[in-house]
């Protein structure tokens, strides 16, 4: 009989304890702000699964951090006092303290997995000084093994080395970290971003260091979607890799990405490095405004200069990404830009080679169907790039993906161009993709489209 009660008691005690600590959370989520989607998808989850959706709550709910451990915000030098052209979406960078456009002598768009791996490696070779990339994803494979041995060879001939890895996009590589060692023997230093099994105080598994930028002697920069793994790039042709977008550029927007990479450096070493003024020309005709986004920026900077520029689109709006799982102001925002008479065109991978995200993007992609936007799904191999061009005036290119996980949780770096030959180069780019894609979505049964519809309710989470 005792055992009974104490039984209850106990029972009575989880039951007021849960019921406390879904209260808690979400007082949270109101006093955050937080979007009605994102907390009706988190106590729908914490009414399925209860303790559990708490539990992931605190894991994965979390984005802005507020304690003691948290990474300082990054804050851009501004270079240029006037811009070549005014445009919208730079004003409003700027507003919010994005450092101005910046001139490039160089810029150089790479679409060809063989020639990004060219340039990559040859920027290695001419590196003098200084070489610091960052990545999230490190896989220690056949092409990766043959920049390792570059890499070694720069260090010992005493060029500064370093690089910063995500631990779980490269959770593989975080497991086998003596692959790691000749590197390290030869002087480079390589630290992983939030270590999955440190950092207690400070490390939340759901805010990822998605960022992709390699400097090389503090002024030639590599940037864009390609991680350093042979599924990106690599000497030969390979029909099974990933399709992507790289891009390279040399003058005074070096001192930016460098600004972005110290920061990520300085928190997972707690070493400070600095720029080395090369003496680069503060001149050419490519204007590029870097904006890096994720919980070390105070605001969602990225995603208000996304609506924006969606707002303020007179002609086109054209959108590569592996991944469309917007929000609903976004999806709002292209809708009307449509119904305005503006072409709206969607890029994106037929098979995202996830069964969830296949779902939950369907839903989105017929919504706007529905008002005549042209959805082009790419038959060729997993098509990786993110790039939206926004009238013949800018284009934005980077890491980030068009869902609630680049744009809220993970850690990004976007580049916004102003040059009319770029432009002209990703619209072909962009045209070669359509060529190879096939039109719309197929149709489907009813309940199909119901759980497509259902898949919404998560969206916020993925």
């Amino acid at each position: 009989m005792n055992i009974d009660i104490s039984n209850n008691l106990i029972y009575y005690i989880l039951s007021v304890f849960g019921e406390l600590l879904i209260v808690l959370v979400f007082a949270h989520m109101i006093y955050k702000k937080r979007t009605p989607a994102s907390m009706t998808a988190w106590l729908l989850t914490m009414i399925l699964v209860p303790y559990v959706g708490v539990l992931l709550y605190l894991i994965f709910g979390l984005r802005k951090r507020e304690n003691r451990y948290k990474k300082k915000p990054i804050i851009l030098q501004k270079h240029t006092k006037n811009f070549y052209k005014q445009n919208p979406v730079h004003d409003v960078l700027r507003s919010y303290g994005i450092a101005d456009a910046s001139e490039n002598e160089k810029f150089e768009l790479f679409t060809d997995s063989v020639k990004a791996y060219e340039k990559f490696m040859s920027c290695i070779e001419d590196a003098k000084t200084s070489i610091y990339l960052s990545t999230y994803i490190f896989e220690y494979d056949d092409v990766t093994k043959e920049i390792v041995k570059a890499l070694v060879n720069k260090a010992k001939n005493g060029v500064k080395v370093k690089i910063l890895i995500d631990s779980l996009g490269s959770i593989g590589l975080y497991f086998s970290q003596f692959k790691l060692k000749e590197l390290r023997e030869s002087g480079v230093k390589v630290e992983f971003f939030m270590p999955i099994f440190q950092m207690p105080f400070r490390n939340y598994i759901n805010l990822r260091n998605h960022r992709k930028i390699y400097i090389f002697d503090d002024k030639r920069v590599l940037s864009g979607g390609m991680n350093i793994s042979s599924e990106y790039f690599g000497p030969n042709i390979d029909g099974t890799r990933w399709d992507d977008i790289f891009f390279f550029s040399e003058g005074t927007s070096a001192e930016l990405f460098f600004e972005i990479f110290a920061s990520d450096w300085f928190y997972a070493s707690e070493e400070k490095i600095s720029f080395a003024k090369n003496g680069v020309a503060n001149s050419g005709d490519t204007f590029l405004q870097v904006v890096p986004s994720g919980p070390d920026m105070s605001k969602d900077i990225l995603y208000e200069a996304l609506l924006c520029a969606i707002y303020s689109a007179r002609k086109r709006i054209w959108i590569v990404t592996p991944y469309f799982i917007p929000d609903s102001s976004i999806i709002q925002a292209l809708i009307i830009a449509k119904h305005k008479g503006i072409d709206v065109k969607l890029i994106t991978p037929k098979d995202s080679q996830n069964i969830i995200v296949n779902l939950t993007r369907s839903s989105y992609m017929r919504e706007l169907e529905e008002v005549g936007v042209e959805v082009a799904l790419y038959n060729g191999a997993l098509l990786h790039a993110k790039a939206i061009l926004f009238d013949d005036t800018s284009a934005m290119l980077g890491s980030v993906n068009f869902d609630n996980r680049s744009l809220f949780l993970n850690y990004e770096v976007a580049t916004f161009v102003y040059s009319v030959k770029v432009i002209e180069d990703i619209e072909f780019w962009m045209n070669k993709l359509v060529s190879n894609s096939s039109a719309g979505t197929k149709d489907v049964s009813l309940p199909r489209r119901v759980l497509e519809n259902f898949m919404r309710i998560i969206a916020p989470q993925l």
